[in-house]
């Protein structure tokens, strides 16, 4: 579970700086990061909950 929180967090970081770019400065190539960044992180956010309901049990 610490892998994937680590994973998640340097993926938001990437998604957020790319996001960032896309809205102040009407970057494209940061904006299509950006997207793919946040398919990434769903995937990611999802092995997370599973991992975590396990260890609640």
């Amino acid at each position: 579970m610490e892998n994937s929180f680590a994973q998640i967090s340097e993926l938001f970081a990437q998604f957020s700086e790319n996001a960032k770019l896309q809205i102040e400065k009407g970057n494209k190539a940061a904006g299509m990061r950006a997207r793919k960044a946040s398919l990434e992180l769903e995937k990611l956010l999802k092995q997370f909950r599973k991992e975590s309901l396990e260890a609640s049990k």
